[in-house]
């Protein structure tokens, strides 16, 4: 097939394309029934059988395959499945952004970043940025990679500072920022806090604080213990929040990880204290991720500048 063949066959589907189509595909994903869509799009289930028969007929393939009472997306249903969220991530980023203009004037940016580039790449970034544009609205989601990469997807945060977590790369751009070291920290008082060597028997004895099964900084614990042939001591605390996190271990005798970064900073403050013990595995490297093909605000621009000037 030529490129002209090609390029027409596309502006056909552009014309034959409708947004209830794409928001059908999309609740019939979720739902896994056809009814159970139409309930959701506040239409008929035959109104959602005959949409959903122009659609593949328009794409010329099928979509889903019959599963008893309900369908599941076949392989080309996943693949239009996906095209069609990031066509909804990015309505709702161009939603939010005109909706910023028309109210605000100056726009709105909304990030996403995990705790190690707080203290330091996305502080600095910010205050340059709000220098710049004092007016500019700006929201501040920090969690784990595995979080904010959906939430990117969805149009909901225009840049997340984090990892891919092994998602497809081709679907996003990544620009380098730093290396991320873990520290384990307890608090003042804990047992351990003025040893000069932990082995790791001895974290055996005591209870965890970790972030949530998938995040990166857990999949290294998890891999530490299981290095070693051991499993996390029950009783664990699982959250995303530093703040949490910190002000458990100073008021009971529990284990944490956390970013070196970050219990430097907390520890110069005496705040908590830093286990004399080397993990054998280390994060990968993060950075700034944006969706491909999902255009930048100016103000998002602006900060990716001033977040990679020193590496650009």
């Amino acid at each position: 097939m030529s490129c002209f063949d090609r390029h027409a066959g596309t502006s056909q589907l552009l014309n034959r394309l409708r947004m209830k189509q794409v928001a059908l595909i999309l609740a019939v994903a979720e739902k896994e029934t056809l009814r159970g869509a139409a309930s959701e799009l506040s239409i008929t289930q035959p109104a959602a059988t005959k949409m959903l028969h122009e659609l593949e007929s328009a794409l010329g393939q099928t979509l889903f395959d019959r599963v008893g009472r309900g369908i599941r997306l076949n392989t080309a249903g996943e693949r239009v499945t996906a095209y069609f969220r990031s066509i909804r991530g990015n309505m709702e980023a161009m939603n939010r952004e005109l909706s910023a203009l028309k109210h605000c004037g100056k726009g709105r940016l909304s990030i996403g970043s995990i705790m190690a580039a707080s203290p330091g790449p996305l502080t600095e970034a910010l205050i340059d940025l709000k220098a710049t544009l004092p007016l500019l609205d700006i929201d501040i989601s920090v969690d784990t990679s595995d979080r904010l990469l959906p939430r990117l997807e969805a149009g909901m945060l225009e840049v997340v500072i984090g990892r891919l977590v092994s998602l497809p790369a081709s679907d996003y751009s990544f620009r380098v920022i730093d290396n991320e070291e873990l520290a384990l920290v307890v608090g003042p008082q804990h047992p351990l806090a003025r040893r000069r060597l932990v082995a790791f028997d001895e974290l055996l004895a005591y209870q965890w604080v970790l972030q949530p099964v998938g995040s990166p900084m857990r999949d290294v614990i998890d891999h530490e213990f299981h290095d070693h042939g051991a499993m996390i001591p029950s009783g664990l605390v699982e959250t995303g929040s530093i703040l949490t996190t910190v002000s458990l271990i100073r008021r009971a005798p529990l284990i944490a990880v956390v970013p070196k970064t970050v219990a430097q900073r907390n520890g110069e403050g005496r705040v908590l204290r830093v286990l004399p013990y080397r993990l054998r595995r280390k994060l990968e490297t993060y950075g700034s991720v944006t969706l491909r093909g999902r255009p930048l605000s100016k103000p998002a621009e602006q900060f990716l500048g001033l977040l990679h000037r020193d590496t650009a």
